[in-house]
Parts: structure tokens; sequence; C-alpha cells
């Protein structure tokens, strides 16, 4: 599980479109730290009052605090400047397109403090930005795999080199389902409680099938053959037939796999020449989507075994 330091230049440059902020002072402090992903109102410490001061947030400044500012002196504005620089914060953000006073601005490039303006109104940039910094904080990994959307259940194809991945996920795209990431699949854990599952900007679009090279998906299947990203749901695990000794017939046992901590489905399908591996899958994809459901065939087949067990034994 890797978990990168989010400083402030990440945040501007993976935000600055979505956000539209624009750099105004600072530009020196631009390796600064945010240590919590969410963002923080000053007007109590540019009132005076430090205590359980939010520092190590991105700090955000409205219309309230704006106004208030400048309702100050020249001497106690200066003050508080003094006393809100003084902590590590991040960088500070001007909402509304409201633009920093001078002296704040001479302050800031005196601390390499980094200052942004951006148009949105306060609220409506705090929850942005807060979603935006909780996926920049979510904890991240990798895993070896193919990935791809079948009806909605996110599933995920492991394999040794050769044993038919490309040529599975192919005809399942072929069959009309989606693309998520070919090779190697990038995860991330969002809200501790679900994996989501990409792929890498520079590969998305293509794979490379064995024989043939890379293709571009996309152009030969048409952009409803790829999907961005799609939450993890189940992993399928190809091996050779003789490395598989006990199969599980009845679909009774369970297995799972951990992903950032996160129990996750798996399930393993032997491989020879005839098996029809993109059925299979698909045919396991929907036996997930049934079991999201609540519904399990095999503990309702063997209820009704159990049933009529207990029912011959009283006759």
């Amino acid at each position: 599980m890797v978990r990168d330091s989010i400083t402030v230049e990440r945040f501007y440059t993976d935000q600055s479109g979505p956000l539209q902020l624009k750099l105004v002072a600072g530009a020196g402090g631009l390796k600064r730290i945010i240590r919590e992903p969410t963002v923080n109102r000053p007007g109590l410490v540019l009132a005076g009052f430090t205590r359980y001061f939010a520092n190590k947030r991105v700090q955000v400044i409205g219309n309230a605090e704006a106004t208030f500012l400048k309702s100050l002196t020249p001497e106690l504005r200066q003050k508080r400047y003094e006393t809100f620089f003084s902590y590590k914060i991040p960088c500070i953000v001007y909402s509304r397109n409201l633009q920093p006073d001078s002296l704040l601005i001479k302050t800031a490039e005196a601390a390499d403090v980094p200052v942004f303006v951006c148009p949105f109104i306060t609220m409506k940039f705090i929850n942005l930005a807060t979603l935006s910094l909780e996926m920049l904080f979510a904890p991240r990994g990798t895993e070896i795999g193919s990935m791809v959307d079948i009806l909605g259940v996110g599933v995920i194809i492991r394999g040794e080199s050769g044993i038919g991945k490309s040529e599975t996920v192919l005809a399942l795209i072929d069959r009309g389902y989606s693309l998520v990431s070919d090779d190697i699949t990038r995860v991330t854990l969002i809200d501790g409680r679900e994996i989501v599952g990409t792929s890498a900007e520079l590969t998305r679009n293509h794979m490379e099938v064995r024989g043939i090279g890379i293709i571009n998906v996309a152009a030969m299947f048409g952009v409803k053959s790829i999907r961005q990203e799609k939450r993890v749901d189940l992993i399928v695990a190809l091996k050779q037939w003789e490395e598989v000794p006990d199969v599980d017939r009845l679909g009774m046992e369970e297995e799972f796999v951990k992903i950032l901590g996160v129990d996750i489905p798996h399930i393993t399908i032997p491989v020879r020449p005839g098996r029809d591996l993109a059925r299979l899958i698909e045919v396991a994809a929907f036996q997930t989507k049934l079991k999201q459901t609540g519904y399990n065939a095999a503990k309702e087949l063997n209820e009704r075994l159990i049933s009529q067990m207990a029912g011959n034994n009283r006759l």
C-alpha cells in the first residue's frame, strides 16, 4: 500500500483545471506538504483565537474572512498575519475571485506560503477541494492482471504469461463488455471500504496481444469498449488444469484475497484446451452479481437437500 506525501505543487498541478486555481504569490513554497485531506476556514485565527487551529490543512478565505480583514487597522492586520503565517500552513486559497491585499501578499512571499485565487463560491470550493484531496490521499497500489467491466461487475483476471488472458479479455470485449486496464491495474482505496481499479494514463485504451502487438481497443471496438475506472468486485485466477488438484465443484466455500486491506471475492478457473474461458468468467461475474443481491445458488441447493433428507428421515 502506497500513500505519497501530497505537496501543494501536486495539488495545484492536478486540480488547477477543475478548481480553476491561479497562483498569485508564494511560488517558492510549492513543495510544502498538505498533511490532512480537507480544508479549513481560518476566521478564528485571524480574529486572534489560535487554539485548535487546523494548520495542516489548505486554508480557505471567503467573503466573511476577507471582509473582516478589511475592517482591521493596518497595524492589527499585520499582527494577525504574522500570527497566521507563524504556523506551517500548506497554502491559502481565496474564493469568489477575491484578491488578497498587498500586506498579505508581502507576508506570504516572505514566509514562502503559496496563495491561490479561484472563482467558485466558498462552499462549492470546499466541497470540490475536499473530494479532490480525499482522492489524492487515498491509499494506492498495483495489481498484476487485466480488468474488465462485465455488466457492472469489475473483474481482475490474473494468470501466468501465455495462459490466455489477452485472448479471454478480447473475447469479453467482443461480447460488449468494457476494458478497464491491460496487464497492470492501478487500485485505490475509497472511503476505506471500496477498491477502484483503473489503468495508467499512458496505456489507457491499449492492449498487448501476443503475436499481433499493441492494439487500440477504443479505435477497434468503439468507445463503449473502454471504462476509465471501476470498482473491483471479483478476482479470477487462471491456472493450468494440472496445477489445480482440488476444485470446489459446488461453490460452497468462498475465497477472498486482500487488496489494500479489503477482502475481494476470489475464484480459480482451471485452464485446458477447449474451455471457453470468456464464458466461464462471464458466468462467474453473473454469479458474483447475484451474491451481491443476497442469492447463492449453492447454498439454496444445499438447504433443499438438507430439507429433503430431514423429511425422508421422518418417514
